[in-house]
């Protein structure tokens, strides 16, 4: 019988996943796994039992959000990879962008379904200063609202709770200067209001990119940056040019590139996968081809 680790945050989105995690469980035991259930309690867990127990088992699979997510392949990380388990995701977060672009069920149930008649599939992560991240590293506009969104307002109202503390955010936009070096050597630098870095098709939960641009398993990482509108009409095109995808925009700059080297201001902070990560004046992002297996 083969072993496989569910590590479940109960506190993840709307609770969504809770009730059904008997039948989840169900699932796994009929395709003969021996299930051993962990429930977190605070933020971190899920990295220190991935690293900890994840060698002792075939299968490692998340319930939770994107952040919990994070979390998990975070400590899968530190194993070796020869022992590292293959990983399934169950999303049950609130916005679920990393599980949006692998067009992962929304239904627990179905979900657990899927990992189970799935596929292995590699897939490319990236790493912030030696942070992983599954998807996403971003700056300004938008990204404060993942982690300044209190847990039991994106409980209550989803997605929806992003979006409102989003168009707060919009009242009071304001401008980085940043400069990006990407490993080919061209430079950009200029002053952005929105920046990410990203092996996604839907981005900081309020933006999307082209999914024929993006491919998660490329050893590229896209790079979207954000120019500072310095009219209402520049903020209107702005907008346009990120709802319809016109990369060709003199608001935007859409690029793939393997590695870039950042110099910002030390107060810029980020968010990696949606959760907190300190400003730094240098910082380094580098994509890890194929560095994950998981059952899509």
């Amino acid at each position: 019988m083969k072993k496989l680790l569910l590590i479940v945050n109960p506190c993840a989105g709307k609770k969504k996943a809770n009730p059904h995690l008997a039948n989840i469980i169900s699932v796994f035991n009929h395709a003969d796994y021996e299930v051993t259930v962990h429930v977190t309690a605070q933020s971190g867990e899920a990295t220190t039992v991935a690293a900890e127990k994840g060698s002792a088992f075939d299968l490692l699979v998340c319930i939770g959000g994107d952040g919990t997510f994070n979390e998990v392949i975070t400590g899968a990380d530190r194993l070796d990879p020869i022992s590292r388990p293959v990983l399934g995701y169950i999303p049950a977060g609130s916005t679920n962008d990393f599980a949006n672009s692998l067009h992962l069920d929304k239904d627990p149930v179905e979900a657990a379904r899927n990992i189970v008649k799935g596929k292995t599939q590699t897939l490319d992560i990236g790493k912030f200063n030696g942070r992983c991240f599954s998807y996403i590293a971003s700056f300004g506009a938008f990204t404060h609202a993942s982690y300044a969104t209190p847990q039991n307002l994106k409980n209550l109202l989803g997605h929806t709770a992003y979006l409102l503390e989003s168009v707060k955010e919009l009242t009071s936009i304001r401008s980085h200067h940043v400069r990006f070096t990407t490993e080919g050597g061209s430079v950009y630098e200029d002053d952005y209001i929105f920046g990410a870095i990203s092996n996604s098709t839907s981005v900081a939960g309020v933006l999307t990119l082209d999914p024929q641009i993006v491919d998660m398993n490329d050893g590229l990482l896209e790079l979207l940056l954000v120019r500072k509108p310095h009219s209402l009409l520049e903020l209107s095109n702005c907008i346009k040019a990120l709802g319809t995808h016109d990369y060709d925009s003199p608001m935007l700059t859409l690029l793939s590139t393997p590695s870039v080297k950042i110099e910002a201001p030390e107060d810029m902070d980020w968010t990696l996968d949606g959760e907190f990560q300190e400003g730094s004046t240098n910082c380094s992002v580098v994509n890890c081809h194929s560095a994950i297996n998981i059952i899509l």
